[in-house]
């Protein structure tokens, strides 16, 4: 019997079964898809996440940061937002006393680091099929659950890290609200003549922001958020033609470059009713799926991660509290943090998607007035980084 089965190998869930196999748990993994290894001279991929202080934090006490960090990171330690380049705010890593805001980083390279870690640890894999259902037994409240094969077996709880299309979430028939925004978004890879520096950059437009984050190397990647149909049209638009269009709707930023690859993605939110059900825990995008605005979404699933391990660490899953501390002391603080998090963003963003005169008077005076304001500036940036709670 195990004490937790994990749905889902992906980021969350491998940092997640590091965490809990260190902590003498006995473990298994439901993942029918293993990331691609990593080989020196390999192009940059597309989906990487602006990570954390606190995350790297995080995966350093895992002993997973160590071995991502010696694959290929991209540390950087300024941000810049505006609209009107005259009343940009600038967010500096010196003026919190740090060295760095964070790190970019390709997400395969974060899930292969926590996945070293494993190899290490008595975990187990299923590797050959996947999850097709779960029952809790109310007799023992030992979690049974099915495979695709028939095979079954059993678990104190059943935890679906299995990202925004949740299969636990599903089964556990737990809702949740959300919606698509009007706007898509296309990241494009490049790679420029020279190396970018450690700025990471975001232009708001009434159509969408457009965005560029510093890769390892000479490499960088380009959001561009627009309506569905224009993004469409750029992907459909070959090598020239896009880069003349890149050149002519960014910021007069980028040096000499060439695309490398391309993708577009739809924009959504979601959040679920519960993250706890009886025999059940939904961590990452299985609970709260954020507007990448602000890169926080692995983040955010990485502060699941640290709030379910310290519960783990001081309680265990077969006592009689375990359950009634995962609502008040997991549940309860993750989502709300979670939710302020999401209205951040929401709001942010209808404020930067409207038209209206004096709104994009009010917006750019926010603007400039938050890099003028030292210690709100520092507080907000502490925020966004994971560094504290926001204070009211």
């Amino acid at each position: 019997m195990y004490d937790f089965c994990i749905n889902g190998g992906g980021m969350v869930g491998a940092a997640l079964a590091s965490g809990l196999a260190q902590q003498g748990y006995k473990i298994t993994i439901i993942e029918t898809v293993q990331p691609q290894p990593f080989q020196h001279g390999q192009p940059p991929d597309l989906r990487l996440s602006a990570i954390s202080l606190t995350s790297v934090d995080l995966l350093r006490a895992l002993g997973a940061w160590e071995h991502i960090e010696a694959m290929r990171v991209r540390p950087y330690d300024t941000l810049s937002v505006w609209e009107n380049p005259d009343m940009a705010t600038r967010f500096n890593a010196q003026s919190i006393g740090q060295t760095q805001l964070g790190y970019f980083v390709e997400n395969r390279l974060i899930q292969l680091g926590c996945h070293r870690v494993l190899a290490d640890l008595p975990v187990d894999w299923i590797t050959q099929t996947s999850l097709q259902s779960y029952e809790v037994d109310e007799s023992t409240a030992l979690t049974r659950v099915t495979l695709e094969n028939g095979e079954s077996l059993q678990c104190r709880y059943l935890i679906g890290a299995d990202g925004a299309r949740s299969r636990v979430r599903a089964l556990a028939q737990i809702g949740s609200t959300g919606w698509q925004y009007g706007q898509q978004a296309m990241g494009i890879i490049i790679e420029g003549a020279d190396a970018f520096e450690g700025e990471t950059w975001q232009q708001f437009y009434p159509s969408g922001p457009r965005a560029l984050l510093p890769m390892y190397g000479q490499f960088a990647s380009l959001i561009w958020y627009d309506s569905g149909e224009r993004i469409k049209q750029l992907q459909g638009m070959n090598e020239k033609a896009l880069t003349e269009e890149i050149l002519s709707h960014f910021p007069r930023l980028l040096p000499e470059f060439r695309i490398v690859s391309k993708a577009g993605f739809v924009l959504t939110r979601s959040h679920a009713s519960d993250y706890v059900r009886p025999g059940v825990i939904l961590a990452g995008d299985a609970a709260h799926i954020i507007n990448p605005l602000a890169g926080q979404g692995v983040n955010l699933g990485f502060k699941d991660v640290s709030a379910l391990l310290a519960l783990t660490g001081d309680c265990k899953p077969q006592s009689d509290e375990f359950y009634h501390r995962l609502k008040t002391e997991y549940e309860r603080p993750r989502m709300k943090d979670n939710a302020l998090m999401m209205s951040a963003m929401d709001g942010f963003y209808l404020l930067f998607s409207n038209k209206i005169p004096p709104v994009k008077w009010f917006r750019n005076l926010m603007l400039k007035g938050a890099d003028m304001a030292g210690p709100v500036k520092d507080q907000v940036l502490k925020y966004a980084m994971g560094m504290d709670e926001w204070k009211f």
